[in-house]
C-alpha cells in the first residue's frame, strides 16, 4: 500500500547527520574518515555500517539545495499556519458586528 514512513532515529544516529551538517558547513569533504572523525570528538559511538550507509547515500546528493527545499517546506506550514490564525480572527470580529448590530436594532 503505501510505503513505511522511515523513522531517522532507528535507521541512522543523527550524530552522524549533525556530522554531515558540519563537515559541509566547513566546506569539508563527506567522506567515511571525515564523518568518524568528528563523531569520535563528540563522543559518540561509532557504527562503521551507518557511517559507511549514511555517506553512500549522500553521494550524489546537493546538500545547499536539499537544505533550501527543506527551509522552503518550513516557512510554507509556518505561513499557512498564520494564515489560518488570520481567518479566524477576522471571524471573531464579524460576529462581535453581527453581535453589535444586532443590540443597535433592538435599542436602535
Amino acid at each position: 500500500m503505501f510505503p513505511k514512513k522511515i523513522n531517522w532515529r532507528e535507521t541512522t544516529k543523527m550524530e552522524y547527520v549533525y556530522g554531515v551538517l558540519l563537515l559541509h558547513k566547513l566546506g569539508k569533504a563527506i567522506n567515511e574518515e571525515n564523518l568518524k572523525k568528528v563523531v569520535a570528538a563528540a563522543g559518540a559511538e561509532i557504527d562503521e555500517s551507518k557511517i559507511k550507509s549514511l555517506v553512500t547515500s549522500l553521494k550524489g546528493v546537493d546538500i545547499d539545495k536539499e537544505l533550501e527545499s527543506a527551509s522552503l517546506a518550513v516557512a510554507a506550514g509556518v505561513q499557512s499556519a498564520g494564515a489560518g490564525t488570520e481567518a479566524k480572527k477576522e471571524e471573531k470580529e464579524e460576529k462581535k458586528e453581527a453581535a453589535a448590530e444586532g443590540l443597535s436594532a433592538l435599542f436602535g
